[in-house]
């Protein structure tokens, strides 16, 4: 199993940019789906990216409002998935969490929290606007 440890949240001005890192240690990583998701105060926990294993060529899932503004890759060799945000929005504001599962998922798996069985504590975005 793997357990996923995110960095690289903050504070960062409207129009700014961002890159999340989750380093995900204890299993063989190529073969995990991974994921991101982000609650904001008094929300649900919302599907961000996903990023599929290279058995899936590394496919990657976006929800609507992050399309064209962020950028889900994965490194195998390093055991990290990354997570990079560009253009953020006050909206973008939330806790932002990492998570894995063992392969690949069928349909709109990649959208669904519980279909993820490992998660990070989660590291805080804040945009000013």
């Amino acid at each position: 199993q793997v357990q996923p440890v995110e960095s690289g949240g903050g504070l960062v001005q409207a129009g700014g940019s961002l890159r999340l890192s989750c380093a995900a240690s204890g299993g063989t990583f190529s073969s995990y789906t991974m994921g991101w998701f982000r609650q904001a105060p008094g929300k649900e926990r919302d599907f961000v990216a996903a990023i599929a294993t290279a058995w899936r060529g590394g496919r990657t899932y976006y929800a609507d409002s992050v399309k064209g503004r962020f950028t889900i890759s994965r490194d195998n060799a390093k055991n990290t998935v990354y997570l990079q945000m560009n253009s953020l929005k006050s909206e973008d504001t939330a806790v932002y969490y990492c998570a894995a599962r063992s392969g690949d998922l069928p349909g709109l798996g990649y959208v669904r929290a519980e279909s993820y069985k490992y998660w990070g504590q989660g590291t805080q975005v804040t945009v000013s606007s």
